[in-house]
């Protein structure tokens, strides 16, 4: 039996330092997730090749990926559903997720003639991400590539926003919900990026129809999805959605809502800020792991807090195992 079951998109991250006249030559815009095609992602490395910028580091990625690495990280049991292709850096991809104690189920999630996604990730001295991401066999993932007997026993159903952009898993998604529903497995979505909320806001009303359990999204997302124009306010409206509601904020706190009460959880003070790629991610899975183990809103706001502190102090997604212990013994004990 697993605590968590996610579905996500199974990319590979590339990621570089740049300043940022570099990222004005890339017309991509700040902050913010960009779809490409294969060729249009070979232009943008070729690009970053040709102006003297190598790769800072090389690692699996995906925005639930990311989340279910650090649930593990910490202690839970996670299962991950993902389409990858038949090659290398499929292969790369779930390695990498069996060595960080994530299972997965190669006989659904490999597409032997397809291509593995992958995302350019640009970070700029003030540590914004700016995402270029071609999505590979990613973009056909359907119910076929989903094991659904993993569901059995589950506490959570974690959906990835980004999916919102991928129609033939509408379908899937439908299914899982349903199955969740019936198992009373609860489910829990995350917006991902701005440009979900933008450029895939129907998906995103489908991942939503009838009320989740959770949403997890930071206010730039939370205000975009409800029009409202604070954090409170955007807060309150994602609650006729969701029963508990998590609107993170960079370094301003975090408002939680549960049932309509909602409680402030500061973030943590970061020295620098080297790269904010993954602290949504990380802040999702730290959050509920503490929560799957019966900590109250406040202890998982800290717990959460202090793992995605760590994420922007670092260069890279995801934090070593050992990293993960320490944070939860430090603030869970």
């Amino acid at each position: 039996m697993y605590d968590i079951i996610a579905i996500g998109n199974a990319l590979v991250d590339t990621e570089f330092k740049i300043t940022d006249d570099t990222l004005s030559a890339t017309g991509l815009t700040r902050g913010n997730m960009t779809l490409a095609e294969l060729d249009t992602q070979n232009a943008l490395f070729a690009t970053l090749a040709q102006a003297g910028n190598s790769p800072a580091k090389q690692a699996g990625g995906g925005s639930a990926a990311n989340s279910v690495v650090a649930f593990s990280a910490l202690g839970g049991r996670a299962f991950y559903n993902c389409r990858v292709g038949g090659d290398d850096m499929g292969d790369f991809y779930l390695a990498d997720l069996e060595k960080s104690g994530v299972t997965t189920d190669a006989s659904v999630a490999i597409d032997p003639d397809g291509t593995t996604g992958s995302c350019v990730v640009l970070v700029t001295a003030d540590g914004e991400r700016t995402m270029q991401t071609h999505l590979g066999t990613s973009s056909q993932i359907n119910e076929n590539n989903i094991n659904f007997d993993a569901l059995s026993g589950a506490k959570w159903l974690y959906l990835e926003g980004y999916l919102a952009m991928s129609p033939s898993i509408t379908t899937g998604l439908a299914k899982l919900r349903q199955n969740a529903k019936d198992q009373g497995v609860k489910v829990a979505v995350s917006f991902a990026d701005p440009a979900v909320v933008k450029f895939a806001r129907a998906g995103l009303d489908d991942m939503l129809a009838g009320g989740v359990d959770a949403i997890f999204c930071n206010l730039d997302e939370a205000m975009l999805y409800t029009g409202a124009d604070s954090h409170e306010r955007a807060v309150q409206a994602l609650g006729q959605y969701a029963t508990l509601v998590v609107v993170t904020n960079g370094d301003k706190p975090t408002l939680i809502a549960h049932h309509g009460d909602i409680i402030s959880v500061p973030s943590l003070a970061v020295r620098q800020v080297l790269d904010t790629n993954g602290a949504g991610d990380n802040y999702a899975g730290a959050f509920l792991y503490a929560l799957t183990q019966g900590h109250p809103l406040a202890q998982c706001g800290r717990l959460a807090a202090h793992v995605s502190a760590r994420i922007v102090s670092q260069f890279g997604p995801r934090l070593s195992h050992a990293d993960y212990q320490a944070i939860k013994s430090e603030v869970l004990g």
